[in-house]
């Protein structure tokens, strides 16, 4: 165990010095001047040259990008042209906002998709109806179902909060907020995560142990939820580290839906504002969740699945 640990460590800090290294290029690529976006168009020369100075801009690109990969080091992200506050500060008052709907986000999905995978292996005239549905959901865009929601649970029927996020001091009001959300989500990825647990189940329900147990007389909601459900969570597990870091990226549709403040909002107004040193540490927070979610892939692997090893 340890040495798979000390492995994916290692992988995980090359995967991030290789983001970095993208997203430090990329934002290079970018139309626009930052410069300009602050002071405007009536800036005087003395002016750009003194703000190109304080952010650094005045440096060859090699040299930025050394300086950067050393506040990195120092986990220094730098400071946001936009707010003028420390990009790390910036993101730790958004952070846990965004990983709470992300959380429900996979919870909801998973309490939707798995039901009714069970369902259609277990009564295959309700296979087709169920496939169906799941298939008209994942047509639909999120930003239709958010605004659908915001009508029906809203407005029409004003059970719950339109929009904003009141903060945690009150646990119970900031999940009525984010109730919606992350049903949105929820629907948006349920759709892909029932066709692999439906998938999965039909081929661990075709192994030759769950025959002998049927012909031993199991009941089949033993056969199902004892013999069949754990060995084929193993696919869904894996799907389940991949919707984790693209619902984090595609949670700026929804936090802009319900005007939440995460993630996703500060990346639409770094952008606008050309923010480059909120750009990256974005980026490299967004790049280094995915990268824990997946580590948690592999640790719960070993324990659905007492043959894996970390060897």
């Amino acid at each position: 165990m340890r040495g798979f640990l000390l492995r994916r460590l290692l992988l995980a800090l090359a995967t991030l010095w290789l983001a970095a290294t993208l997203v430090f290029a990329s934002l290079l690529l970018l139309p626009g001047d930052p410069v300009q976006a602050i002071l405007g168009l009536e800036a005087s020369p003395e002016a750009r040259a003194a703000l190109e100075r304080s952010l650094g801009l005045d440096k060859p690109p090699l040299a930025r990008y050394l300086d950067w990969l050393g506040g990195l080091a120092r986990l220094d992200l730098g400071e946001s042209i936009r707010y003028g506050k420390p990009v790390a500060e910036l993101l730790e008052e958004r952070l846990s906002l965004s990983l709470a709907l992300v959380f429900l986000g996979l919870l909801g999905a998973l309490a939707l998709a798995l039901p009714l995978a069970l369902l259609a292996v277990r009564f295959p005239p309700l296979d087709l109806a169920l496939s169906g549905l799941v298939a008209v959901l994942q047509s639909l865009p999120t930003f239709f179902l958010g605004v659908v929601f915001l009508y029906l649970f809203a407005v029409h029927l004003p059970l719950l909060p339109a929009s904003g996020f009141p903060g945690w001091a009150s646990p119970r009001e900031a999940l009525r907020h984010l109730l919606l959300p992350a049903l949105t989500l929820a629907l948006s990825r349920a759709a892909i995560l029932f066709r692999m647990a439906r998938a999965s189940l039909l081929e661990v329900l075709s192994q030759d142990y769950i025959r002998t147990a049927r012909a031993k007389g199991v009941p089949e909601p033993s056969v199902l939820l004892k013999h069949a459900l754990k060995p084929a969570s193993l696919p869904l597990v894996t799907l389940l580290g991949l919707e984790g870091g693209f619902l984090l990226t595609g949670a700026v549709v929804v936090e802009a839906v319900f005007a939440l403040p995460g993630l996703g909002s500060l990346a639409l107004t770094a952008l606008e504002a050309r923010d480059y040193p909120l750009l990256q540490g974005l980026v490299l927070t967004m790049a280094a969740l995915i990268v824990l979610f997946n580590v948690l892939v592999d640790l719960l692997y070993g324990l659905l699945d007492p043959r894996v090893e970390y060897a």
